[in-house]
């Protein structure tokens, strides 16, 4: 099974905007993330987010491009600092791959916690509008691979290399 973890886009800051919606930039780098994403046939059967706008959008940006069976959700436990042991939760309860759309340090933590079994050592950084695949196999998770925003932009634009050449 595949969890995708992904950290928010880039959002404005909360001088502009208490609610700290996605910047004009921050939708542009979760839509060719999404795109790519799209493009690899991942299927996701879920998407779980956190209850701030940002992660939100960044959700429904991926649910775009993404066929998701059981649509998208908020889901408490997923804001910043809250636990991860509660998406753990939700992890082991799921069904099929699923993905969360989050925060910084929970969903360092959250990745920690899955492929080492605690939450102070980071084992990926993550970057805003970026996807972290873990994978399990048996009991044990590993991060099967990253991507970011930039790979994703440059691989969409007229002449950029597409999968498989």
């Amino acid at each position: 099974m595949e969890v995708y973890l992904v950290q928010h886009g880039e959002s404005k800051s909360e001088t502009e905007d208490a609610t700290r919606p996605l910047t004009d930039r921050g939708r542009e780098e979760v839509d060719a993330v999404a795109r790519y994403v799209a493009t690899l046939g991942i299927e996701v059967a879920q998407v779980f987010h956190s209850s701030k706008l940002r992660a939100k959008q960044t959700a429904e940006l991926f649910a775009q491009h993404l066929v998701v069976p059981k649509g998208i959700a908020e889901r408490e436990g997923l804001g910043p600092l809250d636990d991860p042991v509660k998406a753990e939760h939700l992890v082991a309860q799921a069904k099929g791959p699923l993905m969360i759309v989050g925060h910084l340090p929970h969903l360092s933590r959250l990745a920690s916690l899955l492929v080492l079994g605690e939450v102070e050592k980071e084992v990926v950084r993550f970057r805003m509008g970026a996807v972290v695949c873990l994978a399990r196999s048996g009991e044990s998770w590993s991060i099967d691979w990253t991507l970011i925003p930039a790979f994703a932009q440059q691989r969409g634009q007229p002449g950029g290399r597409e999968k498989g050449e």
